[in-house]
């Protein structure tokens, strides 16, 4: 099996859009650290009790990097309307994560202080409680401490056969 056989068979796998984010810690007392975010469509629920949810992560990636120091994070999952925003934190060298947040309406988390993008249908925030490596991914295993329903109603967006798609 090549691994083009392999990723068009995987593409065949609808899977729910989230946008996960997570603040760097500051460089000195003073200051804040910089938001970090990342489209990922490899998360899913893992339990109830305890709630834990899991996300994979491209290895040696910023965001897997930062989640290695970073224990709390966050997790938005977008409406078919942000359609622009998954496609945003998904390009391959973009510009800094700063200028890619700002335009778009989001506020800052009680816990985890990462980004909960505003508009999205649900919201939680983690710490990471296990990191399993496998292959050229890790897998982010996270306790959920907060869940929110910021747009209830909203349709979620998707992603299939390499596109992103919304139900209906």
């Amino acid at each position: 099996m090549s691994n083009d056989e392999f990723r068009a068979a995987l593409a065949r796998l609808a899977a729910g859009v989230v946008l996960v984010t997570a603040q760097e810690p500051p460089l000195d007392e003073d200051g804040r650290g910089e938001d970090v975010g990342m489209t990922a469509t490899a998360f899913m629920s893992v339990s109830l009790e305890p709630p834990l949810v899991m996300v994979s992560l491209r290895n040696d990636s910023r965001m897997d990097d930062l989640l290695e120091e970073q224990p709390l994070w966050a997790v938005s999952f977008l409406a078919a309307s942000q359609r622009h925003i998954a496609g945003r934190f998904a390009m391959k060298g973009r510009i800094s994560d700063r200028l890619l947040f700002e335009d778009i309406p989001y506020v800052r988390g009680g816990t985890a202080h990462a980004p909960l993008i505003g508009g999205a249908l649900a919201t939680l925030e983690c710490r990471t409680e296990q990191r399993v490596v496998a292959g050229d991914h890790t897998l982010v295993i996270g306790r959920v401490l907060t869940a929110e329903l910021p747009s209830p109603e909203g349709d979620p967006l998707t992603y299939f056969k390499g596109r992103y798609r919304h139900l209906g």
